[in-house]
């Protein structure tokens, strides 16, 4: 395991257990489960924690990030409201804490979204702005921030998403104390930063794996490079960690707190949420399969009979889209 690098300015444990307080009254403390048994152990050897952030309100990790932004809004800057960009998750959490704090969201969403997740942002009161890839999904909210003087809240980068995602890592070491590896999904990388700060901080000698979409990977491209990169389209099932790029503060944290990225491909993905739903019945979208893909692919020989917890980051996953991708290939529709 490699030495950390230092961040300026990376949040502090003070700025991470005062942001785990600024939230707790609205968001979940989700449990940290042990599975064992089953198909499982036809897999591995010990039990696999799972930090199932599938049920955080709004169904996944960015609320946390997302109402701790929107709390730390001036007035005026409240009454002006917000704006982001995402696939799904980002846009749900935002539309959310808006209305918590009483104020309003204008969300960019790319128009190959699960429209189940549009409804879902619609629900909590967001106006959703369709265009047409990812990329002109960022320039459009930028406009948007610009041109109506909203807020924009940023899916993965800065130091309030990295400190507010980063309480998800207090939880899991007070809830597996012997913990020696932590598994975590990669879009843009802002739950890793957070993630690997705090645990590294906490426990150095826990070791922090980064899992990233052979379609959409970023940071392995950054990390190679030596600064931040980005792709020229999203290739994976994955959408939820289909960032267009790598940003320089979620990128120097990982850099500098995450021991190993590692690839999973859609096929991994697909698999782990088949077994993450016939055994424990959880609706995990790909994002959120992705981890404990990693632990029982790439990862398996190296991590085998090790205390591990693999992030199950999201459920934000339309019915039918589910049923398409739980459904294997051999099971071809009847004719």
């Amino acid at each position: 395991m490699r030495a950390p690098i230092m961040v300026v300015d990376a949040p502090t444990l003070d700025e991470f257990r005062a942001a785990a307080l600024a939230v707790r009254d609205a968001i979940r403390r989700t449990p940290t489960f042990a599975w064992h048994g089953g198909a499982l152990a036809e897999r591995r050897s010990s039990a696999l924690w799972l930090k199932l952030e599938l049920l955080q309100v709004t169904g996944s990790f960015k609320a946390r990030a997302a109402l701790l932004a929107a709390r730390n809004l001036a007035p005026a800057e409240r009454a002006r409201g917000l704006t982001g960009v995402s696939a799904g998750n980002h846009a749900i959490a935002v539309a959310w804490a808006a209305r918590a704090v009483g104020t309003t969201a204008k969300l960019v969403m790319p128009r190959t979204a699960d429209p189940w997740r549009v409804a879902r942002c619609r629900e909590q009161g967001g106006e959703v702005v369709l265009v047409d890839d990812v990329h002109q999904a960022f320039a459009t909210a930028q406009a948007i921030a610009a041109d109506e003087g909203r807020t924009m809240l940023h899916p993965f980068e800065g130091k309030t998403v990295a400190t507010g995602t980063g309480t998800v890592a207090l939880e899991i070491l007070d809830d597996v104390p012997e913990l020696e590896a932590i598994v975590v999904p990669i879009g843009g990388g802002g739950l890793c930063a957070g993630i690997a700060a705090a645990v590294k901080q906490l426990r150095p000698e826990v070791a922090v794996y980064g899992v990233e979409p052979t379609g959409a990977d970023s940071m392995h491209r950054s990390f190679a490079a030596g600064a931040p990169q980005g792709i020229d389209a999203v290739r994976t099932i994955a959408d939820s960690l289909g960032a267009p790029h790598a940003a320089p503060y979620s990128y120097g944290l990982c850099r500098a707190y995450v021991d190993e990225l590692v690839h999973v491909d859609d096929a991994g993905m697909r698999d782990a949420m088949r077994l993450l739903y016939a055994e424990l019945k959880l609706a995990a979208e790909p994002a959120g399969a992705a981890a404990t893909a990693a632990v029982l692919g790439p990862l398996a020989s190296r991590l085998d009979r090790r205390r591990v917890v693999a992030l199950v980051c999201g459920s934000n996953i339309g019915p039918q889209r589910l049923a398409d991708l739980l459904r294997r290939e051999d099971e071809a529709t009847p004719q």
